[in-house]
């Protein structure tokens, strides 16, 4: 097994595939390198001898400057580095080129869908419960709960270990053969932090994102509550989900808790109607559909020193061959393209989307300088523990998970993605808020990679759990659902992108029960840009 790796032939950086020893000596292309410290895995030591404000690679591209000399052979640190990304030029006329996937062994693959009667596809079959405003959680939370495990939903079993702590012995049933509504997927709900308390802008961009989730393929119906005096009001919701989908005809059950007299009544009658509707959206059953009906999310969180290297570049091989196919793919996580806004800028196909990111990426530094702060400082103390040393560093690796296609919408958070082809979606770092938008965005799958390990999942799409090393699936395998650890081992990325892709068609047709919701993990966090009054 190589015990090193250099990523790109312009880079002065190395990567550590194991730990490395002072003085001992590596050999990557005939050329020998003693260390001058040790390195970690996951780590990178210098390939020359650096002065101070030298620019130091990695993927081909400037990913820090140097703080104090480096010698050839010495680890690369916080200490001895500093963020740095080329200047962008938008005045860079030459075309963006890339080759397609032969994707030919996938032509005639489908997945087995629900076919909406507009069109659209989802890989899940559920009912949604809102909120409009946070005081309303609760009876959110305990509508699903009088829904969910009577009707075979409940997925976690931990209330058998009290049942035998008192000495009650509960057969172990498989869950999915006791459900009442066999195309029914779940009952899932959202809990928010906002529609009240904050700017009205606030409020309706609230609504926006619940009438996005509320209208996404995923959704069969929907049960809303309200309070009654919350800035998010009904009719504010209903404008969004007018301007989001004007033929909305989803069942649809509302509450207002003002309107009643006692609470008991109320939620006895949300149990009532809601359980109504759930008879007539189980008519639907999933149906063969082509791969072309896919719309991935690409997103990586706890991330580490070899998410470039393994699990971001085999969700880009995946990401790829869907779009070649006519899918679609976002990628978000605005902070993570901090230091890859060449790259960005130079795969967009249309100039008007060159100026919307880098506005949008303007904006949203501008918004964080006037916090003392700066989207530089995205890594975390985890991400540079494990190697990600800079932004630039991390970012470089994180937009693998995009693959080479080219760019074809920007879109601001909430806002939809392409139908067919690679989107850039406006998100935070932040995993709940960034899978959040991107389901948002209208992705009817996401695939997550982790290199720490984070159980982040969403209430109405899949979050499938790829780990960039083998330790880590092994030791989170309650929260792991496919290793990209065997591309460190020398197993060519191909091979294991393309088993990637047989567990996303999986998962998409219901076959594969992710980690996340075998875990009940269902987060859902707005991103909430304005201040609180």
């Amino acid at each position: 097994m190589q015990n090193v790796l250099m990523i790109n032939p312009h880079d002065n950086l190395m990567v550590a595939l194991q730990d490395l020893k002072q003085n001992q000596q590596v050999i990557w292309h005939e050329n020998t390198y003693t260390l001058t410290t040790d390195v970690p895995a996951k780590h990178k030591f210098a390939t020359h001898d650096l002065n101070i404000d030298d620019i130091v690679y990695m993927y081909g591209v400037p990913v820090g400057k140097a703080t104090q000399p480096i010698q050839k052979g010495e680890v690369i640190t916080t200490q001895n580095i500093k963020h740095y990304a080329a200047p962008v030029n938008l005045n860079d006329a030459t075309p963006y080129h890339w080759v397609a996937p032969d994707v030919s062994k996938w032509k005639s693959r489908t997945f087995k869908g629900y076919i909406r009667a507009d069109g659209r596809i989802g890989t899940a079959n559920y009912w949604l419960i809102i909120p409009l405003v946070f005081c309303q959680n609760r009876n959110v939370r305990k509508l699903q709960e009088a829904l969910a495990k009577p009707l075979g939903y409940s997925m976690d079993n931990y209330d058998t270990v009290t049942e035998n702590l008192l000495g009650i012995h509960s057969p172990n049933e498989d869950i999915k053969a006791n459900r009442r509504f066999k195309n029914i997927d779940g009952i899932r709900a959202i809990t928010v932090n906002s529609g009240c308390g904050g700017t009205s802008h606030d409020s309706v961009s609230l609504c926006k994102i619940l009438a996005d989730y509320a209208d996404h393929p995923n959704v069969a119906g929907i049960t809303v509550f309200a309070l009654g005096c919350e800035k998010a009001q009904l009719n504010i919701f209903n404008q969004q989900l007018k301007l989001k989908n004007p033929n909305f005809d989803k069942p649809f059950v509302f509450f207002r808790q003002q309107e009643w007299n006692s609470e008991q009544e109320m939620m006895q009658e949300a149990i009532k109607q809601t359980f109504e509707q759930l008879s007539k959206v189980n008519q639907i059953s999933r149906q063969p559909v082509p791969l072309s009906k896919l719309k991935l999310g690409v997103k990586c969180g706890g991330s580490d020193g070899f998410s470039g290297i393994s699990a971001n570049p085999a969700m880009g091989i995946v990401s790829d061959i869907i779009v070649t196919l006519g899918g679609g793919s976002a990628l978000a996580e605005f902070p993570e393209l901090c230091g890859a806004e060449g790259e960005m800028v130079s795969r967009c196909i249309h100039v008007e989307d060159k100026k919307d990111f880098l506005s949008l990426m303007k904006t949203y530094e501008n918004q964080a300088n006037s916090c003392n702060a700066s989207i530089a400082d995205n890594p975390s103390p985890g991400n540079i523990k494990d190697g990600l040393i800079t932004d630039a560093i991390k970012s470089t690796g994180a937009a693998k998970k995009a693959g080479s296609a080219p760019i074809s919408e920007v879109a601001d958070y909430g806002d939809p993605m392409a139908d067919s082809g690679l989107s850039l979606v406006c998100t935070p770092g932040n995993d709940l808020e960034a899978v959040t938008g991107q389901v948002a965005a209208g992705a009817n799958l996401v695939i997550f990679s982790t290199g720490l390990g984070t159980p982040t999942g969403n209430p109405i799409v899949p979050v499938l759990k790829i780990a960039t090393n083998t330790k880590l699936a092994q030791t989170q395998s309650s929260i792991i659902d496919f290793n990209c650890g065997p591309v460190i081992d020398g197993v060519p990325l191909q091979e294991v992108a393309e088993q990637l892709l047989e567990k996303v068609i999986a998962t998409a047709s219901g076959d594969y029960i992710v980690k996340a919701d075998q875990l009940e993990q269902y987060d859902f966090l707005f991103w909430k840009r304005e201040v609180s009054l």
